[in-house]
């Protein structure tokens, strides 16, 4: 990107003479396809993520997580009752609507409206809900919320530079690896390294329509297996003429 100059012949960056900030995210359902995100209730959700998580055959899944495992439901309700009142991070259940049941939560968090930057974090996707439609077609719903109904800049995911996982996913879902922000914080009493990902404004278009490309039903075949990888959709409609984010 070509660098302005000001009067005293300094590059600096690109004006943004109608930038007034991005909204606060609220407490909306984002219905999708294959998956509807909610925000979490501990009424309506705790025994169900509790059971879902229980799938799962040993606790690795929160080794990265600043929670958990939870070994009762007496104990994951305490934790869903605190992440229900937060309103940074602001949490949501990702419910699978072929069983109508909570299956994973995300969150939206580091909330910096004036600077349009956010966050997706505290991803806990339960055996039930990884590696399926309903994962790729959760983070496409709240970054279509982010970029189209809040009017963000900037969507980031950052991880334990130990988490490859976490890691592989980013860039699977078209997130831009920036680096690693060494000795970030400490976390369970030990080091954390951070790695650093994020996708901008100017990149969500071709993005959102690579997910719908995938998320389309004539994308699998009769077993449910994928024919084309998103991968390939993003890289294809990353090659078109970009197209500029409609107004607010």
């Amino acid at each position: 990107m070509a660098s302005r100059l000001n009067e005293y012949q300094q590059p600096i960056g690109a004006a943004l003479p109608d930038w007034r900030g991005a909204r606060l995210p609220q407490r909306v359902t984002l219905a999708g396809r294959y998956c509807r995100i909610e925000p979490v209730a501990v009424e309506r959700h705790a025994a169900e993520l509790f059971d879902a998580y229980q799938d799962a055959p040993d606790g690795r899944d929160w080794t990265y997580l600043s929670v958990g495992p939870f070994e009762t439901l007496e104990a994951y309700r305490t934790h869903l009752t605190s992440a229900a009142q937060s309103r940074d991070p602001m949490h949501y259940a990702v419910i699978d609507l072929a069983t109508g049941k909570a299956v994973g939560t995300l969150a939206l968090m580091r909330i910096d409206a004036p600077n349009g930057v956010i966050e997706v974090g505290h991803v806990t996707y339960s055996p039930r809900l990884k590696r399926t439609r309903i994962a790729t077609e959760a983070l496409a719903l709240l970054m279509k919320y982010v970029f189209e109904d809040l009017g963000y800049r900037r969507f980031e995911w950052k991880c334990d530079a130990h988490n490859e996982p976490s890691r592989v996913a980013a860039l699977r879902y078209g997130f831009t690896f920036e680096g690693i922000f060494r000795q970030a914080i400490v976390t369970r009493g030990r080091n954390r390294d951070t790695a650093w990902h994020s996708i901008i404004d100017t990149e969500y278009p071709a993005l959102s329509a690579a997910y719908a490309r995938w998320l389309a039903p004539q994308n699998f075949d009769a077993q449910g297996k994928q024919i084309e990888t998103l991968a390939s959709c993003i890289a294809r409609e990353s090659s078109r003429p970009s197209q500029p984010l409609a107004e607010h």
